[in-house]
C-alpha cells in the first residue's frame, strides 16, 4: 500500500511529512534541501506560467498584483465577511465575489478560486514527496485550524482533490501538535493540554483532552486575523505614514513600493 503523506498547508509556509519505515515522522525536503515552501503562487504576465514557493516569492515585488499569498485566509469564506474585507483593503491583488458570494482572486481578467490557487502549493508538495520517496503519492492528510467551519474544511479538501490527492482525513492543527509532542503516549489517565498557535494568519490557543488515544478539543479562542502577516501589514502601514509625513509621498496605492517595504 502506498504511503500517506501529511501536509501542513499554512498561511505563510507549508510543509510535507511522511512516516518512515520505523513509523517515525520525517519532514521531507525539496531539491534545495528546504523543509518548508512559501504558500505563494504567482501567475506571470507573459506566457501564463505558474510559479510556486520561493520562485513566486522572488518576483513578488515586480509582479504584486499577480502574486497571491495568504490564500488560507480566503478559502471557504464569503467575500463580505469581516476578515476578508479587512484583508482585501491591504492585499496587492484584487479579491472579488464568485457567483455564490465566495471570496475569489482576480488575476488580470480571470477570477480564480482560493482552492485552485492552494492546489498549486499542494501539487508542489506532492511532487516534493514523490521525488523524496521515489514512488507515486496519491493520498494525504491535511491539517486545518480548529476554528475552520464545514465549508472551509470542504474547500481545503477540494484543493487537495484538484491537486490529484485523495484526502484521507482533515486533522485539527492543535491535534497534530499534540501528536507531535507525544501526548497520546500517556500510559493512563486523562491529560489536559494547552496548545498555543502563533502563525502567519492566526494567534490562538486550544485546550485539549487526551485519554485512551482519543483527542477532544475542549475550547478554542483567539484572533483569526492577528498573525505574522498582520504584524507585517501594521509595520508597512506605519512606514507608509512616516514616509508621507517626512517626504509627502503617498505609497498607499503603490503595490510595488509596498512590496519593497
Amino acid at each position: 500500500m502506498a504511503r500517506i503523506i501529511g501536509i501542513d498547508l499554512g498561511t505563510t509556509n507549508s510543509c510535507v511529512a511522511v512516516l518512515d519505515e520505523k513509523l517515525n515522522p520525517k519532514i521531507l525536503t525539496d531539491e534545495n534541501h528546504r523543509r518548508t515552501t512559501p504558500s505563494v503562487v504567482a501567475y506571470t504576465t507573459d506566457n501564463g506560467t505558474v510559479l510556486i514557493g520561493e520562485q513566486a516569492l522572488r518576483q513578488a515585488i515586480t509582479n504584486p498584483q499577480r502574486t497571491i499569498a495568504g490564500t488560507k485566509r480566503l478559502i471557504g469564506r464569503k467575500v463580505n465577511s469581516k476578515d476578508v474585507s479587512a484583508f482585501a483593503r491591504t492585499a496587492p491583488f484584487r479579491i472579488v465575489s464568485s457567483p455564490n458570494g465566495d471570496a475569489w482572486v482576480k488575476i488580470g481578467d480571470t477570477p480564480k478560486s482560493p482552492e485552485e490557487i492552494a492546489s498549486h502549493v499542494l501539487r508542489h508538495l506532492r511532487s516534493v514527496a514523490e521525488e523524496a520517496l521515489g514512488e507515486p503519492v496519491t493520498r494525504a492528510v491535511l491539517t486545518v485550524p480548529t476554528y475552520f467551519d464545514d465549508s472551509q474544511r470542504q474547500a481545503t479538501r477540494d484543493a487537495g482533490t484538484i491537486a490529484g490527492l485523495e484526502i484521507c482525513r482533515i486533522l485539527n492543527e492543535p491535534t497534530a501538535a499534540a501528536l507531535a509532542y507525544g501526548a497520546h503516549r500517556a500510559k493512563e489517565g486523562r491529560r489536559v493540554i494547552a496548545v498555543f498557535d502563533l502563525g502567519g494568519g492566526t494567534f490562538d490557543i486550544s485546550l485539549m483532552s487526551v485519554e485512551d488515544n482519543v483527542f477532544e478539543v475542549l475550547a478554542t479562542n483567539g484572533d483569526t486575523a492577528l498573525g505574522g502577516d498582520d504584524w507585517d501589514r501594521a509595520i508597512i502601514e506605519k512606514l507608509v505614514d512616516s514616509i508621507f509625513d517626512e517626504f509627502r509621498v503617498d505609497l498607499s496605492n503603490d503595490p510595488m513600493a509596498q512590496g519593497r517595504l
